[in-house]
């Protein structure tokens, strides 16, 4: 089985990233460029800070700029595919915000989720994967100390039932040295494994900077070997990009060893044969 469980309802765009379509059409056409790239089952993950109803937590001036969608019609537009019978899975995709945990448990609680994923897009205020962010405040060292250290938090939360593009903070190829990262590894895949949640392959960091999947292939094992689950995602922002470079994605995820994928029911998580 192949799924593609991270991606963002956009409507068609010559460029890289559509505007803003939840509606099941949208739905539809990635469903459809899905099943052209030999994806099984994708999963709609947007960003909570779009959202008026989450838009109390937003804190980031880049987050709060976009917070005005319903909710309630995009997680409709999603429950609609799925009674269309398209292998369609609904998700969200959170910030870290620590502190507000409950706040945000509380406003999901109402919503038919499969799964939830779970991100750390700032550090100290500051966002890690836009320039010049966090880099022009902090040293490299300690950019990737607190990215990770939030990772782990966010595992330890109960929040997520999958951790997104889990070494984000590589994305524009500033690394402190190898010694620094191999043990950041090792310290996060050991809370991921206590956590229980899985951890996502990305083909999106080939589009960034760094050109590189998400995560590094030693994490990757180290995660497989404190049993960890993994899901396969693109990060899609556009129907075009549904399932863009699998084959790397696929090939990461068996050098590390994994002979399945997580799939999600209602947040209830099963293993399949990988495809």
């Amino acid at each position: 089985m192949i799924v593609d469980y991270h991606m963002h309802l956009r409507g068609p765009a010559d460029g890289r990233e559509g505007p803003i379509d939840h509606t099941v059409g949208a739905v539809e056409r990635f469903a459809e460029a899905a099943a052209a790239r030999g994806v099984d089952e994708i999963g709609f993950t947007e960003h909570m800070y779009y959202f008026r109803q989450l838009g109390d937590l937003v804190e980031h001036p880049y987050q709060a700029a976009r917070v005005g969608h319903d909710l309630d019609a995009y997680c409709d537009a999603v429950v609609d595919g799925k009674r269309r019978g398209l292998p369609v899975k609904l998700g969200l995709e959170l910030e870290w915000l620590p502190g507000r945990e409950a706040e945000l448990a509380e406003v999901l609680a109402a919503y038919p989720w499969d799964y939830l994923l779970g991100s750390v897009h700032v550090v100290a205020g500051e966002a890690v994967d836009l320039a010049p962010g966090v880099w022009d405040r902090l040293s490299v060292e300690e950019v990737w100390s607190r990215y990770f250290a939030a990772v782990g938090e966010l595992a330890a939360s109960g929040l997520a039932d999958v951790l997104a593009h889990l070494d984000l903070v590589k994305i524009f190829g500033r690394r402190p040295a190898p010694d620094t990262v191999a043990a950041l590894h090792e310290e996060t895949a050991a809370a991921v494994s206590r956590a229980g949640v899985a951890v996502e392959v990305s083909t999106a960091g080939l589009r960034k900077p760094v050109g590189e999947l998400y995560p590094a292939s030693d994490l990757l094992v180290r995660c497989r070997e404190g049993g960890a689950g993994a899901t396969l995602a693109s990060d899609a922002h556009a129907a075009h990009d549904v399932g863009r470079d699998f084959p790397a994605g696929l090939d990461l995820l068996r050098a590390a060893g994994y002979e399945t994928i997580t799939v999600f029911d209602g947040r209830r998580a099963r293993q399949e044969p990988l495809g």
